[in-house]
């Protein structure tokens, strides 16, 4: 699939061991699991249920490769997509925390030497803003940039300043504040912006503050697969109603550029792990932000309005905060904090109720609108047997 061609697509859509450190042994979902492989045509799928810090619930199955018998496992590396952006906003968090920034800091506050050639409302976006998607810009410009960007020099982080330099002088789309608009673009401008403040790339950002205190050791950057190999659940996208596994490559995900929107992955025990302590709301470590900064990151910053035809990946309705949204689902008692991320070959759902400090996560190596499907079906089926008590 040429690369550009599935670029398009993505902005199109845009959505350890377990015993040692989580104590008993976990119920295993695999006969829950299995039946949704061939109603939704899926390689594979892996969930894992949390409550009160711990995995009470987990399951993988299927194939890495459609096709083929590969089994998958819980620790197999699944791609998160736009479930990435809950990291950017804790980055962001953290910074705010060491008074490096503010939530309404700018980007003419951290990049004052573009400020004489910004757009004057660009100079104004808040990064709170950026992180809700509020702040009038949206991705229509986001595929010509992408292509540009390959032809620009330096690591990631001077492409992502490059990113900021193009955008800046051009007028927003719409008024700052005044809608949602689901936008990679502006989590790109906050990665630049952390990347300033950080001196150094968000990914290295992100391995240092987030990924080693929390233990993630299966978590990273870019297609799920190393090169060559079939070593993680490959991700795949529909060809004449099959299934093509997609190898680690150029078009094995989204281009590195947009990192800070979604090029995460790591195993369904890591994210449900990350999301455990996303639900505790300060209970528990590692001390990575303060409760306070946490809630600010959970709670609505706006309303996302009601959006038919949303596309899988992004809210169909709702609030939305920094790089989480707020979703009342019919068959829950209230509503669940959520995030959905696909990179157009991969689906990632998390849910959790920080009243209950439970929730759960799911993962399939396929992407598209039947695998939103059976993620939002098995959601409502893992909240009925573990959640409504």
């Amino acid at each position: 699939m040429p690369a550009l061609k599935w670029i398009g697509s993505f902005l199109a859509m845009v959505a350890f061991a377990v015993v040692p450190m989580w104590g008993a042994e976990p119920q295993s979902l695999d006969r829950v699991l299995e039946p949704y492989l061939k109603e939704f045509g899926l390689p594979a799928l892996a969930a894992a249920v949390f409550q009160n810090g711990s995995i009470v619930a987990s399951g993988a199955v299927g194939t890495r490769r459609a096709g083929t018998q590969i089994p998958v496992t819980l620790n197999d590396r699944f791609h998160i997509g736009s479930d990435s952006k809950a990291f950017t906003a804790t980055l962001a968090g953290q910074f705010v925390q060491e008074g490096k920034l503010r939530w309404d800091s700018t980007p003419a506050d951290v990049f004052p030497e573009l400020k004489p050639k910004m757009n004057a409302e660009f100079a104004k976006i808040r990064l709170d803003q950026l992180l809700s998607h509020s702040s009038g810009l949206s991705d229509k410009p986001l595929l010509d940039l992408v292509y540009r960007s390959y032809q620009q020099d330096g690591n990631m982080n001077d492409v992502r300043y490059w990113m900021v330099k193009e955008t800046a002088p051009k007028p927003l789309d719409h008024a700052r504040g005044s809608r949602f608009d689901y936008c990679n673009l502006c989590y790109v401008i906050a990665g630049a912006m952390l990347e300033r403040v950080g001196n150094a790339s968000w990914e290295e950002l992100v391995q240092a503050r987030i990924f080693t205190p929390m233990d993630l050791k299966t978590a990273g950057f870019g297609p799920q697969a190393s090169l060559g190999k079939v070593d993680a659940p490959l991700g795949h996208i529909l060809v004449d109603g099959k299934a093509k596994a997609m190898l680690a490559g150029p078009n094995g995900d989204n281009p590195l550029i947009l990192g800070p929107a979604g090029t995460i992955h790591m195993s369904v025990l890591d994210f449900a792990k990350w999301v455990a302590w996303n639900a505790g709301e300060g209970k528990r470590g590692p001390d990575l932000v303060s409760a306070e900064i946490l809630k600010k990151i959970h709670t609505p910053f706006v309303s996302t309005g009601v959006r038919d035809g949303a596309a899988p990946g992004t809210p169909k309705t709702g609030g939305y905060a920094l790089g989480w949204g707020s979703v009342q689902e019919s068959w829950a008692a209230a509503p669940a904090i959520t995030h959905t991320g696909s990179n157009t070959m991969n689906l990632a759902m998390a849910m959790f109720w920080p009243g209950k400090d439970f929730g759960f996560v799911m993962m399939t190596n396929i992407g598209g609108q039947p695998s939103d499907d059976a993620l939002r079906k098995l959601a409502a089926e893992l909240y009925k047997k573990f959640g409504a008590k």
